[in-house]
């Protein structure tokens, strides 16, 4: 057991950058692995900011029941216990309101110039209707069973119009669905890259140390010992580069939560982005570091045998 960790930590000094030694390098390819990474970093930040915010938008989506000018009172009274039976076969409750015809004339009154146009009107053009706020949805992606609810409402029985406001959460969801999407597609080019250069790197350390890798051999140094200190080095240019980048994210979230502060006041909310939690921070910095340490395999048992 000790012999291992005197292997390991050997091989973890070995991989060390040092000034006058590759250092500047080193803190050259830090900084180009970095840029490739605070892309997608960033654009997590974004959305798991705006996972909560859509999340909320959905939690009480509105459904307006309109009924027939001609359905007569009792009947649309009636309806509640109909609506009520509909919102229960689709596991969902609401809390519903019934807006009398009249009600909903002098609401419209109300209304600054609207008023003497529909006084001139002379009979109520109005029908009877219910508002539903539904209850019982988690999430933007659950806004979507409230067409099938809205379907089933329009069949009732004296039932003329049904009008629902949730299309624009959908289209909320859906446009992060693109979002999340898009951000994979980018992470993994962009992965591909990180794995590129550390590979470039590494292939330069190899031809570099070309006549140390072969005394090593010569005293009867393993493979594995050879190619130990490179496989360290890969992984902490991923760690350096991914801890890099989320710092530069971070600190990028200042100057922007400056320019968001002022659009929120517009919309009476206190609407900040914040840096990602612990877990999502410590694991993106060990995902660059697997990605660093997959590009010094790829290198090491490409042109570790052209070394020899």
């Amino acid at each position: 057991m000790r012999m291992w960790l005197r292997q390991h930590l050997f091989a973890i000094r070995g991989a060390l950058p040092r000034p006058g030694r590759g250092f500047g390098s080193f803190a050259f390819n830090v900084l180009v692995v970095a840029i490739a990474l605070a892309l997608p970093f960033a654009g997590l930040t974004v959305l798991e900011n705006m996972r909560p915010v859509s999340a909320q938008l959905a939690v009480e989506p509105e459904i307006s029941v309109f009924m027939g000018v001609e359905t007569p009172r009792a009947r649309a009274t009636a309806l509640a216990a109909e609506i009520q039976q509909v919102l229960a076969s689709n596991g969902s409750t609401a809390l519903m309101e019934f807006v009398p015809r009249e009600n909903a004339l002098n609401a419209l009154k109300a209304r600054s110039g609207i008023g003497e146009a529909v006084t001139t009107l002379g009979n109520n053009p109005l029908p009877d209707g219910y508002v539903l706020k539904l209850a019982g949805f988690d999430n933007a992606q659950d806004a979507g069973r409230v067409d099938q609810i809205a379907v089933q409402l329009k069949a009732l029985p004296g039932v003329d119009y049904v009008q629902v406001d949730s299309a624009w959460v959908k289209r909320l969801s859906a446009l992060l669905n693109v979002l999340r999407l898009a951000l994979l597609l980018l992470a993994a080019t962009l992965g591909v890259v990180v794995v590129a250069v550390v590979f470039n790197t590494v292939r330069l350390q190899v031809m570099t140390q070309r006549e140390e890798i072969e005394v090593s051999r010569l005293v009867g140094a393993t493979d594995g010992f050879i190619c130990r200190p490179f496989y360290y080095a890969g992984a902490l240019l991923g760690l350096a580069a991914g801890a890099l980048a989320l710092g530069a994210v971070a600190l990028g979230l200042r100057p922007l939560n400056a320019a968001i502060a002022e659009f929120a006041r517009l919309y009476a909310s206190e609407f900040q982005l914040v840096p990602l939690g612990a877990f999502l921070t410590v694991s993106l910095l060990l995902l660059s570091a697997v990605l660093g340490l997959c590009g010094a395999m790829l290198s090491v048992r490409r042109h570790l045998g052209r070394a020899a």
